[in-house]
């Protein structure tokens, strides 16, 4: 079923979103890499979402979201929200634009370096929690405190602005056979439904999420939003525990299946981005190939489309990487 939802988002919505997105930056690239068609036995574009001024496609939502809530909202005297990093960076990013405070809760244990960006970008950065769902609820009381207004991870203006990521993927490369794409709180894939949809075209979305965060999955096989007791992977971009309904809606119609991926999976993975293309990929980031080379038996001689939806990983686990290592998460 192509239908998103009853509230669909609109060609002339995405057009629109992608001409405010593109005032802060330049759409990025989408390449086929010769060494990456080898490894996988089958034609294997990559769209470069590692290459936005924050490092991952989260910025296109935050942009988005801002920018209406300035227009509608202008007594609004600042934003909190709870992130692992790249919506923090995100809101960060689009806040210091409109010239809004911008507080932000993340876990204890978070990436270093990804809350040095989101200090860099001018966001207060509050830690709390041990781990993104209990953020969520200190950002939440926040609201109650300050009267801040709370942006959700999971929104339709933030499925808008990632949409456009989507919208040039597709408008460059129209007959994708399959797009595999990460699954956290689930912008990236519902952004991808939509444009899919709104081009009306073919291409089957496949999901992903590691086999220790595997709430997605287990809501895609269920129905319905089914939560988890614990998320624990290294690839923190997907290491959510309670899904969001609205977004379980738009993969239970949209998407064509949700794939388990183990951890060694997702650092092979990273390591093939750096060797084939010398892009650095974090956990969420490589974890698309890692889909594409799980079924490449059956993707064998077709176009497919992977997302590199990010790139900040902190150094040392990158270096484990390299190393040929698995970051242990515990």
């Amino acid at each position: 079923m192509n239908s998103i939802s009853a509230n669909a988002i609109s060609r002339e919505e995405l057009e629109q979103a992608a001409a405010l997105v593109h005032r802060a930056m330049t759409p990025t690239a989408a390449y086929a890499w010769p060494l990456l068609a080898e490894a996988v036995g089958a034609e294997v574009w990559v769209k470069h979402e590692n290459h936005t001024p924050t490092g991952a496609f989260k910025v296109r939502g935050g942009l988005v979201y801002l920018d209406r809530l300035k227009r509608e909202r202008p007594q609004v005297k600042g934003i909190v929200s709870a992130t692992r990093g790249n919506h923090g960076q995100s809101l960060a990013f689009a806040a210091r634009a409109v010239d809004l405070p911008c507080k932000i809760f993340v876990p204890h244990g978070n990436s270093v370096e990804k809350n040095a960006a989101m200090r860099a970008f001018g966001a207060e950065l509050v830690i709390q929690g041990r781990d993104f769902d209990e953020a969520k609820g200190h950002a939440a009381d926040l609201v109650d405190e300050k009267g801040f207004e709370f942006v959700p991870s999971y929104h339709r203006d933030l499925v808008t602005g990632v949409g456009t990521y989507a919208l040039e993927l597709f408008t460059a490369q129209p007959d994708l056979d399959a797009v595999y794409v990460p699954i956290g709180l689930g912008s990236g894939i519902s952004g991808l439904i939509a444009a899919r949809d709104a081009l009306n075209l073919k291409t089957e979305i496949v999901g992903v999420v590691s086999e220790h965060a595997e709430a997605y999955a287990l809501s895609f096989e269920a129905g319905r939003a089914v939560s988890t007791n614990a998320a624990l992977t290294f690839a923190d971009g997907m290491a959510v525990r309670t899904p969001d309904p609205a977004a379980v809606d738009v993969v239970c119609r949209g998407a064509a299946r949700v794939l388990r991926l183990s951890e060694a999976e997702i650092a092979d993975a990273m390591r093939l981005y750096y060797c084939a293309t010398h892009n650095i990929a974090e956990g969420a980031g490589a974890a698309p190939l890692a889909g594409l080379i799980q079924e490449r038996g059956t993707m064998k001689g077709k176009k497919a489309g992977v997302i590199l939806c990010g790139q900040n990983i902190d150094r040392a686990w990158f270096a484990t990487v390299l190393d040929g290592g698995v970051p242990v998460v515990e």
